[in-house]
């Protein structure tokens, strides 16, 4: 009968053993699921034709916010010192009309045939163009002759410069002389290089187009783009707050820039995807993470606005800090997170080595990520106005497959996702790290 006894109870622990082991990986994969899925659904709404490119055509960077705002308070996060955002304001160059292109009656693509430089102001003509070898413009009395000619408009009245094939050092130089001749005519750059658009902070006197060398044939482009200038656009950083588990002075602000470049009129517009709408939906991941599972640190969630515009809400932020930076403990900044089939980089992986070599070593313990690579000190992102002041910072960013960037196929269909998990484990784990103080808090080298 003991022997019965002993055998039902082993086969009783046994069961409970198995359940309990069932539950939690039912838990973990029901959780991991989940992650990725509110990712995705994050992303998706932010780079959708409704939010505008979250630039500064029809509202897009505020409608970004005020969802934002909105994401952080179905959490259950806590807005700072009564609010949830900081405005601020900069100047900054728009499209908000038309941005038409045509050649032989047939439309040019915008960010693959042509694309107008981000300072243009309005040109609504015709562009009759003489092409210039890039060599010419180091020749003065050549260059002089082509900008008199092109003034007088009689034979065409816009030079187009061809810079196929020029060193990374002559290229520089003739980039930067475009601007001077910008200031007398209209100039067009032929490339056979990727199109990349950006944010323009002030106007030009004439435009600048990058077109690409295979269809410079001569034809005549006729041209409609309708440029405002807004002296003050009024931005908003957003911000959740969970506070620590017990009563802490340290916090650690995990943030992504939510902006993207808009609108390009009301008919082309760059969704932003990789850059940085997936940056933003991982922070926002965690945030929802440490509101139900608080860490032994305050952890402060940044959506900054301005990024793109120069790293101005970031800058912004610093200068007029919600909370004193001395609390700030450290500053993990999310910006292009859509990938990962590579692994991930981490800027200031080199100037902070004790922090660089946990996270390597968390990585590779726990069999995460392809590779955690390091690099050095840059201003490329949000992470860099903390790191000027003195506080820690890491910027990551995803490798993978998929290299759109500031282009209108930096699409939602087009990201992997492939990482989503590990990234949000070893961020995890990093946190933990940082909290227990199994990283000594200190500046280390810059």
């Amino acid at each position: 009968m003991k022997q019965l006894k002993n055998s039902f109870k082993n086969y009783a622990d046994v069961t409970r053993n198995i359940l309990a082991f069932t539950f939690f990986t039912l838990t973990f994969i029901t959780s991991s699921t989940a992650q990725v899925e509110d990712v995705k659904r994050i992303t998706k709404q932010l780079c959708s034709p409704s939010f505008h490119g979250r630039g500064y055509v029809n509202g897009g960077d505020s409608i970004a916010a005020d969802y934002l705002i909105q994401e952080f308070q179905n959490a259950g996060l806590m807005g700072v010192s009564g609010s949830y955002f900081q405005r601020f304001s900069f100047p900054v160059n728009t499209y908000p009309a038309k941005a038409n292109f045509t050649k032989g009656g047939t439309a040019l693509s915008i960010g693959t045939d042509i694309l107008p430089h981000a300072e243009s102001p309005s040109f609504n003509d015709t562009l009759r163009y003489k092409i210039v070898k890039a060599r010419d413009i180091f020749d003065a009395e050549k260059i002089v002759s082509h900008l008199q000619q092109a003034m007088t408009g009689e034979i065409a009245n816009s030079i187009a410069i061809d810079y196929t094939g020029l060193s990374k050092d002559s290229l520089k130089l003739v980039k930067n002389f475009q601007y001077e001749l910008a200031q007398f005519i209209p100039v067009i750059v032929l490339t056979d290089e990727k199109m990349i658009w950006s944010v323009g902070r002030k106007q030009l006197a004439f435009p600048i187009f990058e077109l690409k060398k295979d269809l410079a044939d001569g034809s005549e482009i006729i041209v409609q783009l309708d440029a405002v200038f807004k002296e003050n656009h009024v931005a908003r950083n957003v911000y959740g707050y969970a506070p620590a588990l017990k009563n802490s002075k340290k916090t650690i602000v995990v943030c992504a820039h939510y902006d993207h470049l808009g609108r390009l009129g009301q008919d082309n517009y760059f969704p932003g995807a990789n850059d940085n709408a997936s940056g933003t939906a991982m922070m926002l991941s965690l945030a929802k993470h440490y509101k139900l599972n608080p860490a032994k640190y305050n952890m402060l969630f940044i959506a900054f606005a301005g990024e793109e515009a120069g790293i101005l809400g970031s800058k912004y932020f610093v200068e007029n800090p919600p909370i004193p930076l001395h609390e700030i403990a450290f500053v993990i900044n999310l910006d292009i997170l859509g990938s990962g089939e590579d692994g991930i980089t981490v800027v200031n992986g080199s100037i902070f080595p004790k922090h660089f070599d946990v996270l390597k070593q968390i990585n590779e313990e726990k069999k995460l990520l392809k590779t955690v690579n390091s690099r050095g000190y840059a201003a490329n992102s949000d992470h860099y106005w903390f790191s000027d002041a003195g506080i820690p910072s890491f910027f990551l960013y995803t490798m993978g497959p998929n290299k759109h960037y500031h282009d209108p196929e930096d699409l939602y269909e087009k990201l992997s996702f492939a990482e989503v998990n590990d990234i949000h484990t070893l961020l995890q784990n990093f946190v933990t790290a940082i909290t227990t103080k199994k990283i000594k808090e200190a500046k280390e080298k810059k």
